[in-house]
Protein backbone atom coordinates (compact mmCIF):
# COMPACT_ATOMS: atom_id res chain seq x y z
CA UNK A 1 0.00 0.00 0.00
CA UNK A 2 1.42 3.35 -0.99
CA UNK A 3 1.05 6.49 1.06
CA UNK A 4 0.08 9.90 -0.23
CA UNK A 5 3.65 11.17 -0.06
CA UNK A 6 4.94 8.21 -2.11
CA UNK A 7 2.31 8.87 -4.77
CA UNK A 8 3.22 12.55 -4.84
CA UNK A 9 6.99 11.94 -5.11
CA UNK A 10 6.90 9.08 -7.63
CA UNK A 11 6.95 11.26 -10.82
CA UNK A 12 10.03 13.13 -9.53
CA UNK A 13 12.17 10.06 -8.83
CA UNK A 14 14.80 9.08 -11.39
CA UNK A 15 14.84 5.56 -12.78
CA UNK A 16 18.36 5.59 -14.23
CA UNK A 17 20.46 5.69 -11.05
CA UNK A 18 23.28 3.13 -11.17
CA UNK A 19 24.04 0.79 -8.27
CA UNK A 20 26.72 2.71 -6.33
CA UNK A 21 28.53 1.80 -3.16
CA UNK A 22 31.12 3.50 -0.94
CA UNK A 23 34.58 3.16 -2.47
CA UNK A 24 33.40 3.48 -6.08
CA UNK A 25 34.98 6.16 -8.23
CA UNK A 26 32.25 8.13 -10.03
CA UNK A 27 31.82 11.04 -12.41
CA UNK A 28 28.85 13.24 -11.56
CA UNK A 29 27.59 15.48 -14.38
CA UNK A 30 25.91 18.49 -12.79
CA UNK A 31 24.02 21.22 -14.63
CA UNK A 32 25.18 24.69 -13.56
CA UNK A 33 23.38 27.91 -14.40
CA UNK A 34 25.40 31.12 -14.62
CA UNK A 35 23.34 34.18 -15.47
CA UNK A 36 21.81 33.33 -18.88
CA UNK A 37 24.07 30.40 -19.73
CA UNK A 38 23.82 26.78 -18.70
CA UNK A 39 26.70 24.31 -18.72
CA UNK A 40 27.54 20.87 -17.43
CA UNK A 41 30.30 20.50 -14.86
CA UNK A 42 31.87 17.12 -14.13
CA UNK A 43 33.04 16.22 -10.63
CA UNK A 44 35.05 13.01 -10.33
CA UNK A 45 35.91 11.38 -7.03
CA UNK A 46 35.44 8.52 -4.62
CA UNK A 47 32.15 7.92 -2.83
CA UNK A 48 32.58 8.26 0.93
CA UNK A 49 29.04 7.34 1.84
CA UNK A 50 25.50 6.98 0.59
CA UNK A 51 22.53 8.01 2.70
CA UNK A 52 18.83 7.05 2.65
CA UNK A 53 19.08 4.18 0.15
CA UNK A 54 16.53 4.53 -2.66
CA UNK A 55 14.27 7.12 -1.06
CA UNK A 56 13.47 10.50 -2.55
CA UNK A 57 15.99 12.19 -0.24
CA UNK A 58 18.88 9.83 -0.99
CA UNK A 59 22.31 11.38 -1.49
CA UNK A 60 25.97 10.52 -1.99
CA UNK A 61 29.07 12.34 -0.80
CA UNK A 62 31.98 12.34 -3.24
CA UNK A 63 35.56 13.27 -2.27
CA UNK A 64 38.26 14.40 -4.65
CA UNK A 65 41.75 15.87 -4.26
CA UNK A 66 42.24 19.17 -6.10
CA UNK A 67 45.61 20.95 -5.91
CA UNK A 68 46.48 19.02 -2.77
CA UNK A 69 43.27 20.00 -0.99
CA UNK A 70 40.46 17.55 -0.30
CA UNK A 71 37.09 18.65 -1.70
CA UNK A 72 33.82 16.96 -0.77
CA UNK A 73 30.47 17.51 -2.43
CA UNK A 74 27.13 16.04 -1.46
CA UNK A 75 24.79 15.31 -4.36
CA UNK A 76 21.07 14.56 -3.94
CA UNK A 77 20.52 11.66 -6.34
CA UNK A 78 17.02 12.57 -7.51
CA UNK A 79 17.78 16.26 -8.06
CA UNK A 80 16.92 17.65 -11.51
CA UNK A 81 20.33 19.39 -11.49
CA UNK A 82 22.14 16.04 -11.79
CA UNK A 83 22.38 15.05 -15.47
CA UNK A 84 23.97 11.63 -15.08
CA UNK A 85 26.29 9.59 -12.89
CA UNK A 86 28.98 7.35 -14.41
CA UNK A 87 30.82 4.71 -12.44
CA UNK A 88 34.45 4.60 -13.64
CA UNK A 89 35.82 2.12 -11.08
CA UNK A 90 34.14 -0.26 -8.68
CA UNK A 91 35.64 -0.20 -5.20
CA UNK A 92 35.64 -2.95 -2.62
CA UNK A 93 35.31 -1.29 0.77
CA UNK A 94 34.84 -3.15 4.03
CA UNK A 95 32.88 -0.29 5.60
CA UNK A 96 29.72 1.59 4.72
CA UNK A 97 31.13 5.00 5.67
CA UNK A 98 34.69 5.81 4.58
CA UNK A 99 35.32 8.78 6.88
CA UNK A 100 38.87 7.57 7.55
CA UNK A 101 39.88 8.64 4.02
CA UNK A 102 39.76 12.27 5.18
CA UNK A 103 42.77 11.81 7.48
CA UNK A 104 45.05 9.40 5.59
CA UNK A 105 47.42 10.29 2.79
CA UNK A 106 48.94 8.65 -0.30
CA UNK A 107 48.81 4.85 -0.60
CA UNK A 108 46.67 4.41 2.49
CA UNK A 109 43.79 6.14 0.70
CA UNK A 110 43.51 3.40 -1.87
CA UNK A 111 40.49 1.14 -1.80
CA UNK A 112 40.70 -1.95 -3.99
CA UNK A 113 39.21 -1.02 -7.35
CA UNK A 114 38.23 -2.75 -10.56
CA UNK A 115 37.87 -0.74 -13.78
CA UNK A 116 34.40 -0.73 -15.27
CA UNK A 117 34.21 -1.15 -19.04
CA UNK A 118 31.37 0.58 -20.75
CA UNK A 119 30.46 -1.32 -23.91
CA UNK A 120 29.62 0.95 -26.79
CA UNK A 121 27.09 0.09 -29.46
CA UNK A 122 29.90 -0.12 -32.05
CA UNK A 123 31.67 -2.93 -30.18
CA UNK A 124 28.40 -4.85 -29.88
CA UNK A 125 27.77 -4.48 -33.62
CA UNK A 126 31.25 -5.85 -34.41
CA UNK A 127 30.71 -8.86 -32.15
CA UNK A 128 27.40 -9.68 -33.86
CA UNK A 129 28.88 -9.45 -37.36
CA UNK A 130 31.69 -11.92 -36.55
Amino acid sequence: MTTKTEKFLKPFLKESIPDMRPGDVVRVHQRIKEKDKERIQVFEGQILYRKHGKEAGSSITVRSMMSGVGVEKTFPLHSPVIEKIEITKKGKAKRSKLYYLRNVKNKKTKVRTVEVRQDSSEEKAEEKSQ
